[in-house]
């Protein structure tokens, strides 16, 4: 299937990222930036425009001769491409790509439209180029980042294709594709705009959407092996908080329980004459089973905020200088800047954070005999102090969670003067996006360890048969991929297989 439309939404996104739809663009969208292209060609004679007739950054006081120019648009791209650290995984890639491609189909930015067609290319055959993680200050755009994914476009550097690593230009001419010859602002172009920050953002909301999905999930098992009372999920209760986060939760936790045999009524067994002093079943749970939706409901609504700034920045014409032939104007200002996105990822991060910790919580609930009164310490099921059940995952678990908690200080606010003073505030919004990455990484191994977990203290009070239908069949495929234990045995590839289960699996519950 092919897809393209001018004004994409996440769902459009994630078809071609995840679901192996082809990206086209129209003989209108082909029209469209061949004008810009030329009008700007003919604008810019004669004229001073930052970064055609000029140099970059601090040297644009420099005028470039016209012999000059195609030389020019060739160094910024190979000065700038001084990335350092890992490269980014292709997926990430891919989504930049998507995301430098979207700005220039609206026709704004005065770009040769093979730059446009070379980014059409490289997506649809997965062709990712190298780039390294480190590097971009998130305010010229993602300068050093791009220059990377530029200097494939001109037959340099390195590509990821078909699972190896290899020299960009020798998969270009296996595969018959042209370099990119740089003419008037491509350099320029490529280089300049929030594609990286905001690439890796839509993927990062991607998997951290799903995140919320299973904690949702998590915590309605959790309450079932409690067996809590039902109220706390009421829609007459949430509904009294004003928020619509809070009310969303509850009311999918009450779909997901739909069914349980597990949780208790209030009204059956409370509501009536007494003659007991003390109570064994608690009367209410702790705060990490009966305040989810308190607790989720805010991040569902961070989430939901984040995904209309990423999407916004996604279909933005986000780099400098701005070519409007409406208005006959070349606009010079900094539609570059990555404070947008910045702050989202830093948002997301912390939401994602608690989203751990709420997990590592409920899973310090499930190992603690003493609190949850009807389970073995560590869900252990074989010979207490021979074997040890989940104990030592719980240290991976609360060892990965305080990680998290260390990430989650602000990125958006560590502003260095930097490039002569004249990006004098900038975003670190690739570097925001990057560590929200990591927050959303180590989010998936607590989550699959509590996972492993609630499978195991279901299996301890054998209540599969009362569970709801939906949990039940989690219970079951997590049960297909570990196995109830008794023995002491490695879990650290079992970690990684749910793990892997988490991330493939469609929820698409908020």
């Amino acid at each position: 299937m092919k897809i393209f439309i001018l004004i994409m939404q996440l769902f459009d996104i994630e078809n071609i990222l995840f679901n192996g739809m082809s990206l086209v663009f129209t003989d209108e969208d082909k029209k469209r930036m061949t004008e810009s292209f030329h009008y700007l060609k003919e604008f810019s004679k004669d004229k001073i425009i930052y970064g055609i007739t000029t140099g970059f950054g601090p040297m644009a006081q420099y005028r470039v001769k016209d012999e000059d120019i195609r030389a020019l648009q060739y160094n910024i791209i190979r000065s700038h491409s001084c990335g350092a650290g890992e490269p980014f995984p292709e997926l990430y890639v891919k989504a930049a790509m998507l995301a430098r491609f979207h700005t220039f189909v609206r026709g704004k930015s005065g770009v040769d439209p093979y730059a446009m067609e070379l980014l059409q290319t490289f997506i649809n055959k997965d062709i990712c180029p190298v780039i390294p993680q480190h590097g971009s200050v998130g305010a010229s755009g993602d300068l050093v980042q791009l220059a990377h994914m530029a200097l494939a476009l001109i037959g340099e550097g390195d590509v990821f294709y078909q699972g190896q690593r290899r020299p960009t230009a020798e998969v270009m001419e296996e595969l018959g594709i042209k370099p990119l010859k740089p003419t008037l602002r491509e350099g320029l172009a490529l280089n300049n705009g929030t594609a990286m920050m905001t690439g890796v953002g839509i993927v990062n909301l991607h998997f951290a959407k799903k995140l919320l999905d299973y904690a949702l999930i998590a915590s309605v098992i959790i309450n079932e092996i409690a067996g809590s009372y039902d109220d706390f999920m009421a829609k007459e209760l949430n509904d009294l908080k004003n928020h619509e986060g809070q009310s969303v939760i509850a009311r999918k936790m009450l779909e997901v329980a739909d069914g349980d045999q597990c949780m208790r009524k209030r009204t059956a067994e409370m509501f009536h004459h007494h003659e007991e002093k003390v109570f064994t079943h608690k009367v209410q749970p702790y705060y990490s089973l009966r305040c989810v939706p308190q607790i989720l409901g805010p991040i569902y609504d961070a989430y939901k905020f984040t995904e209309k700034i990423l999407i916004e920045e996604f279909n933005a014409v986000d780099d400098n200088p701005v070519v409007d032939m409406e208005t006959e104007m070349v606009y010079h200002g900094g539609n570059f800047h990555g404070d947008y996105v910045s702050f989202e990822m830093d948002k997301l991060k912390i939401a994602t954070t608690k989203i751990a910790v709420l997990m590592e919580r409920q899973l310090n609930y499930l190992c603690h005999d003493r609190i949850n009164g009807i389970l073995p310490p560590f869900l252990n099921l074989g010979t207490l102090g021979l074997t040890y059940g989940i104990q030592a995952m719980q240290f991976t678990a609360c060892s990965t969670t305080a990680e998290c908690q260390a990430l989650s200080n602000s990125m958006y606010v560590h502003s260095i003067p930097n490039n002569n003073d004249n990006q004098d505030v900038v975003s670190m919004g690739t570097n925001s996006a990057i560590l929200a990455k990591r927050v959303i990484d180590n989010c998936y191994q607590v989550m699959a360890i509590h996972y492993i977990a609630l499978a195991q203290a279901i299996d301890c009070i054998e209540i599969q048969g009362k569970l709801s239908p939906l949990t039940r069949s989690i219970y079951d495929e997590v049960r297909a991929i570990v196995p109830k234990f008794i023995e002491d045995t490695p879990k650290d590839i079992d970690i990684q297989n749910i793990e892997h289960y988490l991330r493939t699996k469609s929820t698409n519950l908020l």
